[in-house]
């Protein structure tokens, strides 16, 4: 009896060899085909959620700017606003303060003072205020697609009323 069972031990074993051999070399060329694209993903994924996290902080940097554009100079001046100087420097240390680089060449910071903000309300005609508009480079490297190295511009734009 025992011998009986090594030989059905056996047999199994040398069946499982012979099916297992031959299903290496299909396991390794699915790898070879699946592993780039799954890295593609998740560089992609990374890319992607460093570009939101751009777009917050250029948000946070315009609604500084525009609160620094219609809050006054000084508490004694009366009306008297910021100047657009003031409102760049506001932008520019927001953006410092969330690592990002504020002297670089691609930033746009627009500045609109005394529009009205909403046409179609009929209170706008008494305010006017400030839209600070935030544009900043941002350059994607994901390998293997077309979008290696290519240049994005994510942009925020804020609005602030000042009424009188």
């Amino acid at each position: 009896m025992g011998s009986l069972k090594e030989l059905s031990m056996r047999r199994f074993l040398s069946r499982l060899r012979s099916v297992s051999s031959g299903n290496r070399g299909a396991i390794l060329v699915e790898m070879a085909l699946v592993i780039p694209v799954l890295v593609t993903i998740l560089i992609g994924a990374f890319w992607m959620g460093r570009a939101v996290s751009i777009y917050q902080a250029l948000e946070r940097a315009a609604r500084e700017g525009a609160r620094v554009g219609i809050a006054p100079a000084c508490a004694l001046c009366g009306s008297a606003s910021a100047t657009d100087a003031q409102i760049s420097n506001a932008v520019n240390d927001a953006l410092t303060a969330a690592s990002l680089d504020a002297k670089n060449p691609g930033l746009q910071i627009v500045i609109a003072r005394n529009q009205p903000l909403d046409a179609g309300d009929p209170v706008s005609y008494q305010s006017s205020g400030v839209q600070v508009t935030v544009s900043y480079p941002v350059r994607l490297n994901i390998p293997c697609t077309s979008q290696k190295a290519t240049t994005i511009n994510v942009s925020s734009s804020v609005s602030m009323r000042q009424e009188f």
